[in-house]
């Protein structure tokens, strides 16, 4: 994440939400909600949203600049150098162009080549996520000073809090401070405290009108993957397995692993029919993408497979998994046992387990499936 989320143009599906609460803000009695939670699936632009609005927010020129922050008084100089003295985030990774965001992204980039310190940052950046009692207590002073202007707190991945933190947030939240503004943001907003989201008010992001997202996806991708032309059906497709999220389907359309689905079907055939061994499929795979990467794959290509075992149409039309699935469907049991198996194995590459290890024990797995 870099400053220019904060500068980013507004996705066209959050356009009425803007106006609403920037006219909120402008118009008298000047108010918002004192805590707001941005919470939903990944892919629909809930932190863009946030980042963009907090930018606006603190801009010293917003009222001349309804559309977005300005970008260049004092107040967005701050937020382009990580140092604003009225923003406090929580994780600090969380915080556009922070230095530890900045660190962990080279940290990852630099040990690409080499998957144990992968894995090693992988672990260190998921506990790094973690809010503790001892942050929301840091936040006191900074909520509680008084007299200073307009000041926001965000709280990234709020589902993550400790149930220590989020008893220590419920305090601030029962009691508001005067231009103290509170952002939560959640992927799995079922995991938080229902008194926390009882003293909150939820954004409406996660709609999304089917034209406009299509639309979206289509300009965004230049009407191509891979350097190969897109079809509206393609796009619909990216859409139906990306939930309806714009963002979600996108990253998914140029990830690697996803132009591989055919080849993985070709291989799980392969396994099942004894005419390629474990051994020489992972041997393979480990050359063509990361673990986490052929995880994701997996886990798409389950559950469209369940959807064709239970008399539904296939989400791929690109592929031929309906007509692999004709003379053989594994069982729901065995489709959910090997699914609960990718969870812990995603667990695993966090504790350090070898990749290729792990790489080898699916590949067994997909041999009985």
């Amino acid at each position: 994440m870099t400053d220019s989320i904060y500068f980013a143009p507004l996705l066209p599906w959050q356009q009425a939400l803007w106006t609403q609460l920037t006219s909120r803000v402008l118009s008298p009695p000047h108010n918002l909600p004192h805590a707001l939670l941005a919470a939903g699936m990944q892919g629909m632009g809930k932190r863009a949203f946030v980042w963009r609005l907090i930018a606006w927010l603190l801009c010293q020129e917003r009222q001349q600049h309804p559309l977005g922050a300005c970008g260049h008084c004092q107040s967005c100089q701050w937020l382009r150098s990580g140092t604003h003295p009225s923003l406090q985030v929580l994780p600090i990774t969380s915080m556009p162009i922070s230095t530890e965001s900045q660190e962990n992204n080279q940290a990852v980039s630099n040990n690409k080549k080499t998957k144990t310190n992968t894995k090693s940052v992988k672990a260190t950046s998921s506990a790094a996520l973690t809010v503790k009692v001892d942050d929301i207590r840091a936040l006191q002073p900074f909520i509680y000073q008084g007299g200073q202007g307009m000041r926001i707190c965000v709280l990234d991945h709020a589902e993550k809090m400790t149930i220590a933190a989020a008893n220590a947030l419920l305090k601030t939240l029962e009691e508001p401070q005067a231009q103290v503004h509170l952002f939560l943001i959640s992927d799995m907003p079922a995991k938080l405290l229902p008194t926390i989201k009882s003293r909150v008010q939820q954004l409406p992001l996660q709609g999304v009108e089917p034209t406009i997202a299509n639309d979206y996806v289509a300009q965004e991708l230049g009407n191509t993957i891979n350097r190969e032309v897109v079809s509206p059906i393609q796009i619909t497709q990216l859409l139906q397995l990306a939930n309806g999220a714009p963002l979600a389907a996108i990253e998914l359309a140029k990830a690697t692993w996803y132009s591989k689905r055919a080849l993985w079907l070709t291989t799980w055939q392969a396994l099942r029919s004894g005419k390629r061994s474990s051994v020489a499929a992972s041997d393979y795979w480990q050359a063509e993408i990361d673990l986490p990467e052929f995880l994701k794959l997996t886990e798409l290509m389950l559950i469209d497979i369940r959807r064709v075992c239970l008399g539904l149409d296939s989400n791929q039309k690109d592929i031929a998994l309906s007509a692999a699935l004709e003379k053989y469907q594994p069982t729901d049991n065995a489709l959910e046992t090997l699914l609960s198996q990718l969870q812990q194995t995603k667990t695993a590459l966090q504790q350090n387990v070898q990749e290729k290890f792990a790489y080898d024990k699916l590949m067994q797995d997909l041999v009985y499936l």
